[in-house]
């Protein structure tokens, strides 16, 4: 994670200036203002056309009753997209270009899951290894709960089961009704 920091805040401004450098001397400087300004503006559009059509989607997935998940990440890649359309720049411009285009956004959604699947196995390796080594909890199955005990995966996936006891602290003489439901 502090890797794709480092690229993020260091390594593409570098990059960015590069690119505006050499456009710039292939084209020349007020064209290159131009083209900037010109995909900005296309930009600009792109995002509220698609973001429009998102939120109609997403609207109808959750009136139909379904779970809007492809809509849900279509709506984060036209986010992330215009927030890279917003950073002056060709190669961020591109990047944005892809994350908000309906051709191209598919794959964007196949790429985000790859890397946040990646992300939630390695943080669960993780934590298995810190339980592993001296946590109060004990080491930790993938998807079992670090408490133990009375917390055990089900069979069919669906959930903890917690076993417990109910204890009613009530006199037995005591009608267990409310007031309101008892008679006089």
């Amino acid at each position: 994670m502090r890797l794709l920091l480092f690229l993020a805040f260091l390594v593409v401004p570098v990059l960015e200036i590069w690119v505006l450098i050499q456009v710039g001397e292939v084209i020349g400087g007020w064209p290159t203002v131009a083209l900037l300004l010109a995909d900005s503006l296309l930009g600009a559009w792109l995002v509220r056309r698609e973001g429009r059509r998102v939120w109609r989607s997403l609207q109808d997935a959750l009136t139909s009753g379904r779970m809007p998940d492809r809509e849900l990440a279509d709506a984060g890649a036209v986010l992330a997209g215009g927030a890279l359309l917003l950073t002056p720049g060709f190669v961020t411009d591109i990047a944005g270009f892809l994350a908000v285009l309906p051709f191209t956004r598919p794959a964007v959604r196949r790429l985000a899951r790859w890397f946040f699947t990646r992300r939630m196995k390695a943080m669960a390796a993780a934590a298995q290894r810190q339980g592993a080594a001296g946590s109060p909890f004990g080491q930790v199955p993938f998807g079992g709960s670090p408490f133990g005990g009375p917390f055990a995966e089900r069979e069919d996936n669906r959930g903890p089961v917690i076993h417990g006891q109910v204890i009613r602290e009530q006199d037995r003489d005591e009608d267990p009704r409310p007031p309101q439901q008892r008679l006089p």
